[in-house]
């Protein structure tokens, strides 16, 4: 039977791309990169109105057959980015900012377009040797031993719970329902959440209050090992923050290692946010006794101005993590001794997984640590600048000032009962980011809502916290608390 003639536009082989289209796609999606960076400044801060809609409008069916380049594209940065928080701009403020890093961005196009494997390392040698670079990196940052080691995961979240589940593997029996996790009242969700993916039922996780500075009161800790040894319960982790996602708050990280021992506690620091802070002299005041965890959470994508999608897990003892996570399959090579190259697929859930250490190496390569170094002090630098301004406010209170580069605010008037303060609180968040020049996120501390701003974006330089502080002053004039 005679063959049927292709169409005039079907090819053989329609993914492979030839040397031109290639160049086409990348030059056209790098016009619109750079075009987007270099519209930041202007950009408003949020566009999510109606996001219900748009999201039902960008949902549609499995397309047959494939569109130009440049309509994907347009649409992209038309009608997909734009409805969004704008997180990459020098105004966003909100939740823990980081920006994304350009030559972050380099690495991941050569990391996805190579293709390479890093779960194994006879797989990749020297892309896993990239990797365990960025780790000894961070390990030495830390202060841990030789024996130290981790592994790079999608963020913060994916590295408590690694941590949790070392910690239950390494200090209680298999039938571990027992066993009580202590973190402080203002510790991040995922510690939580991570204890009960890893089969703890909330119960067993204790809540403990913290003190006027909303660091952990290691008194209650105390108290509550007591009774729950007398209970016939088994305490086992302690969890400290190093840089609260409510206050930015640094729980005194050598006192707990000193109650973690003396109670056979493992210790844990989520330094996920504050953890970077190390490069500088503020950071390794304010985190002194962090080498002296048994396991550490850093989230790259924050500290280090990566994309999200960046975090890391550190142990003071890589074979904890080994114990906890290896199974051995007969597909797999066998598991390599001791001799500080690691197979990843040991070490966490994954065994399939991008190499997210190359994000992180092609950057501090290609400007070093000096100027990352810079950046944070500058953060520190600015958020004390912004305490400095809010406090000469007399109708702002300053909630928590700043430990690292987060603070919290709100609106004071105290001749009204409380639900209307916090309602003109409400109003002032609201307030600022309608003027789409910064964005700040809310919580509640203490019960009160409060606005909080945190000073973590390589590109926010002093200009925009004046654009702040513009903002407040014309919100609070027309809520009727600042003076004409």
């Amino acid at each position: 039977m005679p063959r049927r003639p292709r169409a005039p536009r079907e090819r053989a082989h329609p993914l492979e791309l030839t040397e031109a289209e290639m160049h086409a796609l990348v030059e056209n999606a790098l016009r619109r990169v750079v075009a987007h960076l270099r519209e930041l400044p202007g950009q408003p801060m949020h566009d999510t109105a109606g996001g219900r809609k748009r999201s039902r409008a960008l949902v549609g069916r499995l397309p047959e057959h494939g569109r130009p380049g440049d309509d994907v594209l347009r649409q992209l940065f038309d009608h997909v980015i734009p409805a969004s928080l704008n997180t990459a701009s020098p105004g966003y403020l909100g939740y823990i900012p980081g920006g994304g890093i350009f030559p972050a961005a380099v690495a991941d196009f050569v990391a996805d377009a190579t293709n390479r494997y890093v779960g194994i390392w006879q797989a990749g040698p020297g892309p896993v040797a990239v990797e365990l670079a960025v780790l000894r990196w961070f390990r030495e940052l830390v202060g841990f031993p030789s024996s130290g080691g981790g592994v790079l995961t999608t963020g913060g979240s994916m590295a408590n719970l690694l941590a949790v589940v070392s910690a239950r593997r390494d200090r209680l029996p298999a039938d571990f329902l027992r066993g009580v996790l202590y973190a402080s009242d203002q510790v991040h969700h995922s510690v939580v959440k991570a204890a009960l993916v890893a089969g703890f039922p909330e119960e067993r996780v204790r809540a403990l209050p913290s003190d006027g500075a909303f660091r952990l009161r290691l008194d209650a800790l105390d108290e509550h090992v007591a009774r729950d040894r007398a209970a016939g319960l088994q305490p086992f982790m302690l969890v400290a923050s190093a840089g609260t996602t409510h206050t930015g708050a640094v729980d005194d990280l050598g006192a707990c290692a000193d109650a973690a021992r003396e109670h056979g506690l493992w210790f844990h620091v989520d330094a996920a946010y504050g953890g970077f802070f190390l490069l500088t002299e503020h950071g390794r005041s304010l985190l002194a006794g962090i080498h002296r965890a048994d396991s550490v959470t850093l989230d790259p994508h924050k500290g280090l101005f990566l994309p999200y999608g960046t975090g890391c897990v550190l142990v003071r003892d890589v074979e904890t993590l080994r114990r906890a996570h290896r199974v051995q399959a007969d597909y797999l090579p066998p598991p390599r001794g001791d001799d500080g190259l690691w197979d990843f697929a040991d070490l966490s859930p994954e065994l399939s997984r991008d190499w997210r250490g190359l994000r992180v190496w092609l950057p501090l390569q290609l400007h070093g640590a000096a100027a990352f170094r810079a950046a944070l002090n500058e953060k520190l630098a600015l958020a004390r600048l912004l305490h400095a301004e809010l406090a000469a406010r007399r109708w702002i209170d300053v909630v928590a000032p700043p430990q690292l580069s987060l603070l919290a605010f709100r609106a004071r008037a105290p001749d009204l009962p409380p639900d209307e303060a916090d309602a003109l609180t409400r109003r002032l968040l609201s307030g600022v980011n309608q003027q789409q020049r910064v964005f700040l996120s809310g919580t509640s501390v203490r019960g009160r809502p409060v606005l909080r701003a945190c000073v973590l974006s390589f590109r926010t330089h002093e200009d925009r916290i004046r654009l702040l502080l513009e903002d407040l002053d014309r919100v609070g004039r027309e809520l009727g608390l600042a003076g004409p």
